[in-house]
């Protein structure tokens, strides 16, 4: 029988879909084509989430006789326990699974034979532990090694002794953040002090008020975000609804036990934890096919462009003042320079230490991870469209815009004012003033600068900075609940009670109480 020319594109067309189905179902753990370390989202460690760059991007090249004047780090905690709420998730998971387990046997069902090994039985690594959230000790020498390399990277830098007016070190009060710090701290001053074999020294790390925190926890502070946030969750778990549906469809199939959405959430949670902290990769995870795997990866990256990202203007113009505060310190260190003030006596690097929620909103003020079609739409504060769903590509992966150790360094360079480098004048100044931006150290191009990374400090103002300034912090934050205003025919007795409902419903501060999340 000889094949006509249709028939054998039907045939190949047929052998591809199943060949693709096949791949489809292969578990992660047998797939050595695939690193799930590389999907993990927010989860993922600092040096995955370095593994992927920016495309074909070429690096701007320094210009001769430029050099570095001052540094400003902005960089997300180290790799982190599961925080206590969920600790508790994954105790009640494994309740969950023993009951599953039990549900089969007592079918009297024979297909025990195809449940993986490490589920009869499983416990969580945390059970037991009632504190959660820390940084571990992967975390802490994710802080340390950065340290050592950006010491490495700008000798001229942190080639003075130290002083806490010249290396500004700060952090949240959250424990995992400040903890980052003093690891980060310690790697930048080994060797230069007199503490012990490594020559420690002491330094300084400082905090503001969690509640009074709009430098860097302007997310905690900001009202229209809190209630944009509260209003868009569950708008996120219906678009997340549908993949947990249907992965819970194919693991009941594949186990014959009857796993529920929740559960699938709860497994992945799981994958996420044992991959990135444990370096466990055929338990969880096993469970799920490299799509699958990539699916789930997506359902968290939505979450983070939504609620986090260039979603919703709201989630990045709420770290104004952190713009703000990263501008004045590098007008600061012109200023220095151009009256020639003595060395010593002007600070050098600004280190501040803080959360995914503060990273990702200061990635988008810089227009990071945007085409030029796109950073206009973010100028004139339009959300932009939702990352596509695989397999097609995305720029958006939470792995590569905010791992654990996520950081941005603007570096500014002073030039001698005759170098040919495209940009605005700079302002009558003696020399020149640029700034490199780079995403966990590697040279990041900003739409507004021409999509370079090397950019005038004037140009960066005016096309990045000046385009957000239009609006404030207060004008972005504040918010006039409907139930803070008493109605048009109240009378004296029921505004006093209005007014005594909403001060008891306000912190000492007097913001509105809300429940905290935790933070990434």
């Amino acid at each position: 029988m000889t094949l006509t020319e249709s028939d054998t594109i039907v045939f190949l067309l047929l052998l591809f879909f199943c060949s693709s189905l096949s791949a489809a179902a292969t578990p992660v753990a047998t797939d050595e084509s695939f690193n799930v370390r590389l999907h993990l989202s927010t989860v993922s460690s600092y040096e995955a989430g370095k593994e992927t760059t920016f495309d074909s991007y070429v690096p701007s090249t320094i210009p001769q006789g430029c050099s570095p004047i001052h540094l400003n780090l902005l960089a997300r905690h180290g790799t982190r326990s599961p925080t206590k709420k969920r600790i508790k998730e994954l105790d009640q998971l494994s309740i969950r699974l023993d009951d599953l387990l039990n549900q089969a046997k007592h079918g009297g069902k024979s297909h025990l034979n195809k449940i993986p090994s490490w589920l009869p039985g499983w416990q969580s690594p945390w059970k037991g532990r009632q504190k959660g959230g820390e940084l571990i000790s992967k975390g802490e020498d994710e802080l340390y090694q950065l340290a050592l390399r950006i010491r490495k990277r700008f000798p001229e830098l942190f080639n003075e002794e130290y002083h806490p007016d010249i290396f500004s070190i700060r952090a949240t009060q959250v424990p995992r953040a400040s903890a980052s710090a003093v690891a980060f701290g310690i790697g930048l001053f080994q060797g230069n002090g007199t503490l012990g074999p490594g020559m420690h020294r002491a330094f300084s790390v400082t905090s503001e008020s969690r509640a009074s925190d709009i430098s860097l926890r302007f997310y905690d502070t900001c009202e229209t975000y809190k209630e944009y946030r509260k209003s868009q969750e569950p708008a996120v778990d219906k678009l997340k609804e549908p993949i947990f549906e249907e992965i819970a469809a194919k693991l009941v199939q594949h186990y014959e036990l009857n796993f529920t959405r929740k559960d699938v959430a709860s497994l992945w949670f799981l994958c996420k934890q044992e991959a990135s902290l444990l370096d466990i990769t055929d338990k969880a995870c096993s469970l799920f096919s490299a799509y699958e795997v990539e699916l789930l990866e997506w359902t968290d990256d939505l979450e983070l462009f939504i609620l986090k990202g260039y979603g919703k203007s709201i989630n990045y113009l709420m770290g104004l003042p952190l713009l703000q505060d990263v501008v004045h310190s590098m007008e600061e260190a012109i200023l220095a320079k151009e009256e020639n003030h003595k060395p010593g006596t002007f600070e050098k690097a600004r280190l501040r230490f803080a959360h995914a929620e503060t990273v990702v909103p200061f990635t988008c003020l810089l227009g990071i991870f945007l085409q030029m079609p796109e950073f206009e739409l973010i100028r004139r504060d339009e959300p932009l469209s939702l990352p596509p769903k695989p397999p097609q590509p995305r720029t958006w992966r939470g792995s590569v815009v905010a791992p654990f150790s996520v950081n941005i360094m603007l570096v500014l360079y002073q030039c001698p004012g005759n170098i040919s480098h495209s940009g605005a004048e700079s302002k009558g100044y003696k020399s020149k003033y640029y700034l490199q931006a780079l995403h966990n150290e590697i040279p990041a191009p900003m739409p507004g600068c021409g999509y370079q990374d090397f950019c005038d400090f004037e140009v960066f103002k005016e096309n990045i900075v000046n385009t957000h300034l239009k609006q404030n912090f207060q004008s972005v934050c504040t918010v006039k609940a409907k139930e803070d205003l008493p109605p048009e025919n109240c009378s004296i007795a029921c505004r006093l009670l209005n007014f005594i409902r909403n001060f008891f419903q306000r912190d000492s501060h007097g913001n509105t109480k809300v429940n905290r999340k935790n933070e990434l």
